[in-house]
């Protein structure tokens, strides 16, 4: 009887008033923080603008590149985008082996470049365009399921992970924005029993899919949804066979064009690692809090004294476990530091339990379909980003922004907050506080970009090899604009090495290999310092934004390294065989 009449007077609470004085103040202070339509759209789009408008010079970085490279190959080719070769893992080998991502993305890049040309500002401005779809649509979705729409979309670009991933060209951002609106025409199409909208909705599947293909996963998610709704087998699920149908399509056309189907190698591909473990699960929940950072920053506002200090002590633990070892973690030089990972991983933990404890308690006060659809949202996108993917990764993680963003705005929406004083407060200071955050480490990650293509520049401008070649390790960002400027990055199957020829080796990247002393004659260096206070990518501190495999934090606040090049003055060993 007790849960019963307080989850009744909670709902009483929210819904009417005894005093119209306090309902007057209440919906005032309401409407003063919630504007409506057209102006609330104006105030998000200027929102996102300034967000991301700053960061649109910023260098390639990370799989950009292979992005860029599939769209200027599409521009020539535009029925076979992955059929060229890449130098991505130190061995020529054919593009479609090398991505596991499918194609739409890179065709949008080469048709924004068709229009605005290739350089950096014109493809991130392209994709300023997607990030503000996905918010636009976050707030339109939002007004489906709480009263405070305009909080939930703010809720959604001001968190981390998505402020960093809407810098970026690579295909997370559109895929989200698709994912939202795909799920918005089936609410819409159910509601309003218009066949139309949910044919809609199962096209934008297919294009979502072959977006990212994490896009499958809205099949399972409306089809229980669906189910869920209306207790009972419904025909109009049915649509749901339109994206299979499409998606085995590309299977086949991707399979008749290279051998194989990329939809299946890319599931083969995810599923290659190792997959449920304590370890991937105290990351997985460190890459959620840390990503959807409000879950952390809300957390005094909407949990109990109580729920707080307990979840603090068991993340706290568990953190500890990872920052001392004592779990079996993946090797990675942050053993020196372990209180700092300790510390902000408690945190990020906290903030993990925070997201997914939203959907729990949301779906346990209400039990209805909006409160089930969110909590297979999120709690599918977890799963899948933490013991599933090939690594725990921001940009898994993506996905689920926009529905704690929403299961926030409903967790808010109580009496309590009725006086204008306590709601401009409680709002807006947590707001503010996960915004500042994530601009800190969309700056930080925009820094250690550029500095890639700085490294480029001044090998172009800087190291010469008479009578020789001058050629690199490393992939990423720093792989485009080498090869942008015709240096030839290394080939292990192919190493041949002439006297006077120059390697240059970053100190800071992935793929790289060890190059026996003999072939050395001599070593310069050269260095870019980042000033930034916040690191996304450093072994050093534990930090892995795009994969966990650098760390356990998707981000760090600590000193940067300086990015450091060495100039490797190469020449042909005395010994046969040097080792």
């Amino acid at each position: 009887m007790g849960k019963k009449s307080r989850l009744k007077q909670s709902k009483v609470l929210v819904e009417t008033s005894d005093n119209p004085v306090t309902e007057s103040v209440a919906q005032d202070a309401e409407n003063e923080l919630q504007p409506q339509g057209l102006k609330a759209l104006l105030i998000l789009t200027v929102l996102v603008l300034a967000c991301l408008v700053p960061f649109v010079g910023k260098a390639f970085n990370i799989d950009d590149t292979l992005f860029v490279w599939a769209a200027q190959h599409i521009a020539g080719h535009p029925l076979n985008p992955f059929g060229f070769d890449v130098n991505w893992e130190n061995s020529t080998r054919p593009m479609w082996l090398v991505t596991q991502n499918p194609p739409l993305a890179s065709y949008y890049i080469a048709l924004i470049a068709g229009i605005l040309g290739w350089s950096e500002a014109s493809l991130h401005a392209g994709f300023l365009l997607v990030a503000l779809a996905a918010i636009l649509g976050t707030y339109v979705l939002a007004l489906r399921f709480t009263r405070l729409p305009l909080l939930a979309a703010a809720a959604t670009l001001l968190a981390p992970g998505f402020l960093v991933s809407g810098a970026t060209v690579m295909c997370d951002t559109m895929m989200v924005a698709i994912f939202i609106f795909a799920v918005l025409f089936w609410l819409e199409g159910f509601d309003r029993g218009k066949p139309a909208l949910l044919a809609v909705s199962a096209l934008l599947i297919a294009v979502c899919a072959v977006t990212k293909y994490f896009g499958v996963a809205l099949i399972p998610l409306l089809l229980a949804y669906s189910i869920f709704r209306q207790k009972r087998y419904d025909n109009r699920v049915l649509y749901l066979l339109l994206p299979v149908a499409l998606l085995a399509g590309y299977q086949y056309w991707t399979k008749s064009l290279y051998g194989l189907g990329l939809l299946g190698g890319a599931v083969r591909y995810a599923q290659s690692r190792d997959g449920f473990s304590l370890y991937k699960t105290l990351v997985g929940l460190s890459f959620a809090g840390g990503c959807a950072l409000p879950a952390l920053t809300f957390a005094p506002v909407i949990w109990s004294r109580r729920a707080i200090l307990f979840v603090g002590a068991a993340a706290t633990m568990g953190a500890t476990l990872v920052g001392v070892r004592i779990l079996k973690v993946p090797v990675y030089s942050s053993a020196h530091h372990p209180f700092v990972l300790s510390l902000e991983m408690a945190l990020f933990i906290a903030g993990g339990v925070g997201a997914i404890g939203l959907a729990v308690s949301d779906w346990r006060q209400r039990r209805d379909a909006a409160s089930f659809l969110l909590l297979m949202w999120v709690s599918g996108t977890w799963v899948f980003a933490s013991f599933v993917n090939w690594s725990v990764n921001a940009r898994s993680v993506l996905p689920m922004i926009p529905a704690v963003g929403i299961l926030l705005a409903r967790r808010l929406e109580s009496a309590e907050y009725a006086t204008r004083r306590v709601r401009i407060a409680r709002l807006v200071i947590p707001l503010v506080a996960s915004g500042m955050v994530a601009l800190w480490v969309t700056w930080a990650d925009f820094s250690a970009a550029n500095t890639s293509r700085m490294a480029a520049q001044y090998v172009r401008d800087n190291i010469t090899a008479p009578g020789g070649k001058v050629s690199f390790e490393g992939h990423w960002g720093f792989q485009y604009y080498m090869q942008a400027y015709k240096f030839e990055p290394l080939d292990v199957a192919n190493f041949l090495v002439g006297n006077g020829d120059v390697l240059v080796v970053p100190s800071h990247n992935t793929g790289m290999q060890t190059i026996p002393r003999s072939y050395v004659s001599s070593m310069d260096t050269f260095e870019f310092p980042i000033r930034t206070g916040m690191t996304t990518m450093s072994l050093e501190w534990g930090s892995g934004f795009y994969s966990d495999n650098w760390g356990p934090l998707p981000y760090c606040a600590a000193p940067a390294r300086p990015e450091v090049y060495n100039v490797l003055h190469m020449k042909i060993p005395s010994e046969p065989n040097p080792k």
